[in-house]
């Protein structure tokens, strides 16, 4: 997408439903939690934060139509498992940065990226998200859950350029207000992305 204004960054392209946040969000949620944590082995709950359960591919797509990712864009990918997201910003003409702190998945991901002809686009780091510095992005993608969204809020509004553009699948960011939210059914399951606007969202309503 070439040369968005604010104005269009807080109205996306037409495409998906932009609704209200009104409903009740306990129970989908709740789903979501459920099938994460049939997915992970017991020996990884006191290890990592988060667990991995990929963005599903049919997703991407309206991820990075949302964040309205374009050529010059610096996409960072908190927590990017096997790559799937990140690698298909950097086809969108964004540069990468995957952080991972799981060696596993981080090799899969330059794997992956080699597959796919992009491995010199993207900045692989095995490491924390929390410890690394965010301020060269101008998106920022992060399925992960509510608490550690919260956790991330202050790095946020401290490391982030006015302007970022936050995208979250499922989880919100608490006490910010997303400027576009649209829902998605697949695998099931309810999908939620929520785009948020540093500097529009991170203020006081």
């Amino acid at each position: 997408m070439k040369g968005m204004t604010l104005r269009e960054t807080l109205n996306p392209a037409p495409g998906g439903i932009h609704t209200e946040w009104k409903e009740d969000k306990v129970a989908p949620a709740l789903r979501i939690i459920l099938g994460w944590l049939a997915l992970l082995p017991l020996h990884r709950y006191e290890r990592y934060d988060v667990p991995w359960v990929p963005t599903r591919r049919e997703l991407i797509k309206h991820i990075i139509r949302i964040a309205g990712v374009r050529r010059g864009d610096v996409f960072y990918d908190l927590g990017c498992g096997d790559g799937r997201v990140v690698i298909e910003a950097v086809k969108h003409g964004a540069r990468g940065v995957c952080i991972e702190i799981r060696p596993d998945l981080i090799k899969e991901a330059m794997k992956n990226a080699k597959r796919e002809n992009v491995y010199d686009r993207i900045s692989f780091i095995q490491g924390d998200f929390y410890t690394q510095d965010l301020s060269k992005a101008t998106v920022i993608y992060m399925y992960l859950l509510t608490r550690v969204n919260a956790a991330l809020k202050p790095k946020l509004e401290r490391e982030a350029r006015v302007g970022t553009r936050i995208i979250t699948l499922d989880f919100e960011i608490p006490g910010w207000r997303p400027v576009h939210v649209e829902k998605h059914y697949t695998g099931g399951l309810e999908r939620t992305i929520y785009l948020y606007i540093r500097g529009v969202s991170d203020i006081a309503q």
